[in-house]
């Protein structure tokens, strides 16, 4: 008996099978303060200033979240974890 193996086409680009970009996602709380979230993440983010996080903390505190950062997986899991560490209420990682 023979057997056929089908491929199947692709339904995705490259890098789009277990890679992708992981968003780290920071929810609203009533706990920190605006400049508190402005500076962490204006610490713990490449490229991102204080007036950025600023305007992060209002995306936050209007929408109920934000996505600060996105990009792979390892990065996106050590930027989550050290915002958490510095008391932000982040959401579970999730894949974009």
């Amino acid at each position: 008996m023979s057997t056929t193996t089908v491929e199947k086409p692709r339904t995705g680009g490259p890098g789009s099978g277990l890679g992708g970009d992981w968003r780290v996602i920071v929810r609203n709380d009533n706990h920190n303060t605006f400049d508190h979230v402005a500076e962490t993440l204006a610490r713990v983010l490449p490229g991102i200033t204080v007036e950025q996080g600023h305007k992060f903390a209002e995306s936050i505190d209007s929408k109920g979240q934000a996505i600060v950062w996105s990009g792979p997986r390892e990065t996106a899991e050590h930027y989550w974890e050290q915002l958490e560490a510095a008391g932000l209420t982040m959401a579970p990682l999730e894949r974009g």
